[in-house]
């Protein structure tokens, strides 16, 4: 049964359960950061190990999303949503029974595979499922409100279900909805053969670049234990750029490529996935750090964490729902672009000078504002910059990359200023400096990388990027 044939009320219907289950995935990203000191404590994390409770997530996620696509063109997008969400739902359940670093861990890589197929396949889904352009726009803004919403609703749930029960829960809420999306999927998505079956897959650049994508970030995150000049740092760096090489070589040579390098010689491509890697660094250094430095210095409850986010996220989604496009067709992508990416600088900037004994009004509200602009600004016009010179046959491809661009630069940008912090707040103990300002110190630091991070993609931003004219054009089209 072709797509366009469903009947009206069952296309949104359809809508909303893609939805549900991309929300699961997005929760997922939040969810932790406000358990992360309690289940420092139940499993003996180490403050730099901690980082991999998001980071196996964040990688193994950013590294099957351009084979989780390209999977979906080849058997089918329904048959891959449904694969992802059982797998994710199964990697929940054994996250939520952890009872060792190791099981938690391993968990939170599989989930990740899970949610990198079932964001990858999910946006194909609703571009399949909306034809007419003003449909799709308006389904696109669901989703987009699902991604940015998601964060806050994240960040709530994981307070409220941390304080009420216990870290445990945050995953295993993730169960019945699993179940009710899978179940609801078969019932409302139509089976369709992929578009590009019959083609190889390019399994050697798939191996090739999650290796080399997994080994940087390690190296990065044990860089302060193992030292940053030491031999098992500079080998591993050295093994996954010559990895990352290999994987150039093999696209530019494979008859079906996993990432076709022409993509890159696009300008505004390029840019916007660079942006992507600085701010997406910022950002996530921004919910993990200020996290811990609402519990760890603040003194903060989980809930009360959760509620500090609120402001922010629920800004994020307001301009997701709309402020974003209004601007976008007024002043062009380039404009809000860059502003927006300093407002956020400007919010790190003001959570980098957050004291020992701050107040929630005074050091945490004014930056979670700026952040929440800023973020909710910026996020339309890069997404768009990203897909502005890419045919449309090409664009679920475009959009891959730029996830991808997302996701390293969190995953790579966490492990950055976890170490600064980790590294000053080492220092500062070793001279005999009370652990709360010694603890602060280390989060200054992180904050401060993170708003020269922002800056960086601000000013890229403004300078490379073509004018407006196409811009609006993509945004009529859209």
């Amino acid at each position: 049964m072709p797509p366009h044939s469903m009947d009206d009320r069952r296309r949104w219907l359809a809508l909303m359960v893609l939805c549900l289950g991309v929300l699961m995935i997005v929760l997922d990203t939040t969810i932790v950061n406000v358990a992360l000191p309690l289940i420092r404590e139940d499993l003996g994390f180490s403050e730099t190990s901690l980082v991999w409770v998001v980071n196996a997530y964040m990688l193994s996620f950013g590294g099957f999303l351009l084979l989780g696509g390209r999977l979906g063109d080849l058997y089918g997008h329904r048959r891959l949503f449904l694969h992802g969400i059982t797998l994710f739902t199964l990697a929940s359940l054994a996250c939520g029974l952890s009872n060792s670093q190791a099981l938690l861990v391993a968990a939170r890589a599989v989930q990740g595979l899970g949610g990198a197929v079932v964001s990858a396949v999910a946006l194909s889904l609703i571009m399949n499922l909306f034809t007419e352009p003003a449909e799709r726009a308006k389904a696109m803004g669901v989703y987009g409100f699902v991604c940015a919403g998601g964060g806050s609703i994240g960040v709530l749930l994981g307070g409220l279900l941390t304080g009420a029960l216990s870290w445990h829960w945050i995953f295993l809420v993730n169960l019945p909805i699993g179940v009710a999306v899978y179940a609801l999927c078969t019932a409302l998505l139509p089976d369709a053969r992929g578009h590009a079956a019959g083609e190889r897959l390019d399994v050697g650049g798939a191996v090739t670049v999650t290796a080399a994508l997994m080994l940087a970030v390690y190296a990065i995150v044990n860089g302060n234990e193992a030292g940053w000049t030491s031999t098992q740092t500079l080998s591993l760096l050295g093994v996954s750029l010559v990895l990352m090489a290999i994987f150039l070589f093999i696209e530019s040579r494979v008859q079906h490529p996993l990432m076709p390098l022409r993509l890159f010689r696009l300008r505004n491509v390029s840019t916007a996935n660079v942006i992507g890697v600085l701010w997406a660094a910022a950002m996530f250094a921004w919910f993990f750090i200020s996290a811990l430095y609402l519990q760890l210095v603040l003194g903060s409850t989980p809930m009360q964490v959760g509620l500090a986010f609120l402001p922010a996220n629920l800004i994020m989604a307001a301009f997701s729902l709309g402020l974003s496009a209004r601007l976008v067709m007024r002043f062009g992508n380039r404009g809000p672009l860059s502003f927006g990416l300093l407002l956020a600088a400007a919010g790190l900037a003001l959570f980098a000078r957050a004291p020992v004994d701050g107040s929630f009004v005074v050091d945490v509200l004014p930056g979670m504002t700026l952040l929440g602009i800023g973020a909710g600004m910026a996020l339309n016009p890069l997404l768009l910059v990203a897909m502005s010179d890419v045919s449309p046959s090409e664009s679920g491809l475009a959009s891959g990359v730029v996830n991808t661009a997302f996701m390293m630069g969190g995953a790579l940008g966490l492990a950055v200023l976890a170490s600064v912090a980790a590294a000053r707040t080492g220092n500062l103990l070793m001279a005999g400096i009370s652990t709360p300002v010694a603890l602060t110190a280390g989060y200054q630091s992180a904050f401060l990388v993170g708003a020269i991070f922002a800056v960086v993609a601000a000013v890229l931003g403004a300078v490379l990027l073509r004018g407006r004219a196409q811009a609006a054009g993509s945004m009529t089209r859209a």
